[in-house]
């Protein structure tokens, strides 16, 4: 990407963000501008109006929906973030839009705004279990019929909930529960439900001395 597009698409970013915090001034929506991308993270209550405003104003033409996905943050209030990624070819733009929720809320749907958001938002009630109301269909799309609990959730450990082994006191094979030893995965990438022993340069120093 050369400097005089890379300075357009920069300027083109400011101009929405201006737009949008007039437009909305006030509806608890809040931008800014991270690795040449902008991002708007608003309140779920208003997800409808602004999603449609990206999509239909003229200026704008946000017509694409590419992705919806979510984050789990345990450790904060509103646990779960839902993020969208929008396009729009008229601008050559792309855009972040962001909310929180709470584990337990609902999110509306965005179908009746972006066909595409139908199978989006089924996998982030699969993976994530945040239920999208007014959904058409909303059911798992990627794991099995009869699947317990949520495998993106960071409390859902990596083995599933039950473990299959072979009990060689009865002589059979068995259904036992997992015994999880932390609440969350800690992604040492080698033993994520033990946790990670790291190496505290300042504890050795505190020996020596």
């Amino acid at each position: 990407m050369n400097k005089a597009y890379q300075d357009s698409y920069n300027k083109r970013h400011v101009d929405i963000q201006k737009i949008l915090i007039e437009r909305f001034a006030g509806g608890g929506l809040e931008t800014f501008i991270k690795s040449g991308e902008l991002t708007i993270t608003i309140d779920k209550s208003n997800l409808i109006k602004i999603i449609s405003f990206l999509k239909e104003d003229k200026d704008f033409q946000f017509k694409q929906l590419i992705d919806i996905c979510g984050v789990d943050y345990p450790n904060r209030l509103e646990r779960f973030e839902i993020v969208y990624h929008l396009l729009s070819l008229n601008l050559n733009q792309r855009i972040r839009v962001k909310l929180s929720v709470k584990d337990g809320d609902m999110v509306p749907s965005i179908v009746t705004i972006f066909e595409a958001a139908n199978w989006h938002e089924r996998e982030v009630w699969d993976l994530y279990g945040v239920i999208f109301s007014d959904h058409p269909d909303l059911r798992r799309i990627l794991t099995d019929y009869g699947f317990e609990g949520h495998p993106l959730r960071k409390d859902f450990p990596l083995s599933g909930f039950t473990q299959v082994k072979y009990d060689d006191s009865e002589k059979r094979v068995i259904n036992e529960k997992v015994n999880l030893v932390q609440d969350f995965r800690s992604f040492d990438f080698e033993s994520p439900w033990e946790g990670p022993e790291y190496n505290d340069p300042d504890k050795n120093l505190d020996k020596k001395k």
